[in-house]
């Protein structure tokens, strides 16, 4: 490239501003452009990646024993699983790689981590099969997590289905399948061997990984709570019920998380209920529409 002429006094004015931005042109360092994603869409992977983190270290301090601490990383995990996808959507960050991502962290934090944490809880010296409710659980929760990825894609789905989930959701599975270390540590924290001898015992924590494996490939129709709708004169009462358990969990969590679960299971048939009550409206509805006569 030539050099640009210089200024002379003579110079036109209009000539004098194009030589002025060919000197700033010239003298401007090009700028080197960053291809790649923003960041914006990167939270969410962020947040997933923390969460498993925290799903992996629960599984290391089971290995050492330490069952509270397993307790809380854990339970921190479903709560970065509740925030990521919302917060994906807030930011318009959904991508496929995300929801696999997603995915396989879910299988690790709710699928591995609380079988791992009950084998060492009371499962580890029961005997040859006591290995074998914890496979069950964690391959019950792979099949679980395979539906749910396929469900996705299936656009024939009944409009009433969207607010249901089919089977025990993972999050909801890992803090069922828990239950005996919730009441084992609140027993230990109470002072009441009976109880806590009765939460370490093998038996509990098979049950309770079989009986949550049942849960989660099951067919059962469960609140998703996405598009759950609150009648107006409950909105009060829900909000002083959220305060109360938000002050016993930070009181007596441990006491406070077994509650929650077993809260959970009981409310179960009332979401079948509510379920086959929208199916049924709907199936009458779509009758009463293909009997209407036609007029011309």
């Amino acid at each position: 490239m030539s050099a640009p002429e210089p200024i002379r006094q003579d110079t036109p004015p209009a000539r004098r501003r194009r030589i002025r931005r060919r000197l700033r042109r010239i003298g401007r360092r090009p700028r080197n452009r960053v291809r790649g994603p923003s960041f914006n869409r990167l939270i969410p992977n962020i947040m997933t990646m923390l969460g498993l983190c925290a799903g992996l270290s629960g599984m290391r301090f089971a290995l050492e024993l330490r069952f509270g601490q397993a307790a809380v990383a854990l339970l921190i995990a479903a709560c970065i699983d509740g925030l990521d996808g919302r917060i994906a959507r807030l930011l318009r960050g959904t991508t496929r790689f995300g929801a696999e991502f997603d995915s396989l962290s879910d299988f690790v934090c709710f699928g591995v981590a609380p079988s791992f944490v009950l084998l060492m809880w009371s499962l580890e010296n029961a005997g040859r099969y006591a290995f074998v409710p914890c496979v069950m659980f964690t391959v019950c929760m792979a099949l679980r997590l395979a539906r749910f990825n396929a469900s996705l894609d299936d656009e024939d789905k009944p409009e009433y289905s969207h607010s249901f989930f089919t089977g025990v959701p993972a999050p909801a599975g890992a803090g069922i399948v828990l239950f005996p270390v919730f009441l084992g540590l609140e027993a230990d924290r109470m002072g009441t061997p009976a109880i806590a001898d009765f939460a370490r015992a093998p038996i509990v924590s098979a049950i309770c990984l079989i009986f949550t494996a049942a849960l989660l490939v099951s067919t059962l129709p469960v609140w998703s709570f996405k598009n759950f709708k609150v009648p107006s004169r409950y909105v009060l009462p829900l909000m002083l019920g959220t305060c109360l358990f938000a002050a016993v969990l930070v009181a007596d969590p441990w006491g406070a998380l077994a509650a929650a679960g077993v809260l959970y299971v009981a409310i179960l048939p009332f979401s079948r209920r509510s379920y086959h009550r929208l199916k049924k409206a709907a199936e009458d509805m779509s009758e009463a529409v293909e009997d209407e006569p036609v007029t011309s």
